[in-house]
């Protein structure tokens, strides 16, 4: 039986040409256009979704070094300075690298999961296969999904949202409504907290309502200086306010004081002794630190005023509380 020649193997300088004069196969001559054109379409396909997810990789990774640089324009310092005010340290360059380290990671694979999907279903058309039934499926699995997981759809949005505010990071201090405690790990479903009694607990994002942060942005602190009431609360206050000055100016708390300590004077006055308070405000983070420092640096202050001079003596008095029952009963 004799085998003709397909119409293309008369195109001189064909492939259908050079397949038929090589192999003389009339099926693989036939088809090698066909099969040839697909194949480079599938990888110019391939070739162009690697070069946009190129760009978007490039792209994202530029605005996560501009978030983590601290150069800005002129039209933009005032805006930059006055965030940092407001912020008052709340976003340290380790915390703001880290955030921009998350937001990144999430782009990049939303940016791979679009492209990747895109290019799949243009080479399964390549390919031949009928991408309708394809797209109707996506589309429904995308409704069965919306209503079926909206609980964990709604963690993972509320994760996202909660990562570009920056609403609360790992080692804040936070009230979330259903729990409280310091923060230990952050994820797009889940917060975990550590609460004062070592308890772990595990919040749902979706359930989070509301957000307290006490460890972001600044906090002002009054520190109580209480005296005896027939004390020279004068003497007193000056030595609390020099105390209160040098733990600020010291290179421990240097960086945390937002607006240096003030005198408020005599804040409350009770039986047998005077309350004197000093005020600063200082980044929220580190408010318990300067208060426990500053009163431990107050007290060995008045115990030295005490050596120096008997008659000033800042303790306050001792109160004694009314004899026990026992005692009571046994008197009368």
């Amino acid at each position: 039986m004799e085998i003709t020649a397909p119409e293309c193997a008369s195109d001189t300088g064909s492939l259908c040409q050079w397949v038929w004069d090589n192999t003389g196969a009339d099926a693989l001559a036939r088809n090698s256009d066909a099969v040839a054109s697909g194949a480079v379409h599938i990888l110019l396909i391939l070739v162009i979704a690697f070069i946009v997810r190129f760009l978007l990789y490039r792209a994202i990774n530029r605005l996560t070094r501009l978030s983590n640089n601290d150069d800005a324009s002129a039209a933009l310092r005032p805006l930059r300075a006055g965030a940092r005010l407001a912020l008052a340290g709340g976003l340290a360059a380790d915390r703001r690298a880290q955030r921009t380290q998350a937001v990144g990671s999430l782009l990049k694979s939303m940016t791979s999961f679009a492209v990747i999907s895109v290019a799949a279903v243009l080479i399964l058309a390549e390919l031949g296969f009928d991408i309708a039934p394809i797209l109707a499926s996506a589309g429904i699995a995308g409704v069965a999904l919306a209503f079926g997981a909206q609980n964990l759809v709604r963690d993972f949005l509320a994760g996202i949202f909660m990562t570009l505010e920056d609403q609360y990071g790992v080692g804040d201090t936070v009230d979330l409504g259903t729990a409280s405690g310091t923060v230990v790990a952050v994820s797009l479903r889940t917060t975990t907290l550590r609460a004062g009694d070592g308890t772990i607990w595990h919040v749902r994002n979706g359930e989070v309502l509301r957000v307290g942060n006490s460890s972001q942005g600044q906090a002002v602190v009054t520190i109580p200086v209480t005296v005896p009431y027939d004390s020279d609360t004068d003497r007193a206050a000056t030595i609390a306010l020099e105390q209160a000055t040098g733990v600020a100016e010291s290179p421990k708390f240097e960086a945390s004081i937002v607006e240096p300590p003030t005198l408020l004077g005599i804040t409350d006055v009770a039986p047998g002794t005077i309350t004197l308070g000093v005020q600063a405000t200082v980044v929220a983070a580190d408010k318990d630190g300067y208060i426990r420092a500053v009163r431990a640096a107050v007290r060995s202050a008045f115990e030295q005023a005490r050596r120096d001079d008997p008659a000033a003596d800042f303790r306050p008095p001792v109160l004694v509380g009314p004899p026990p029952v026992e005692q009571q009963e046994r008197a009368s």
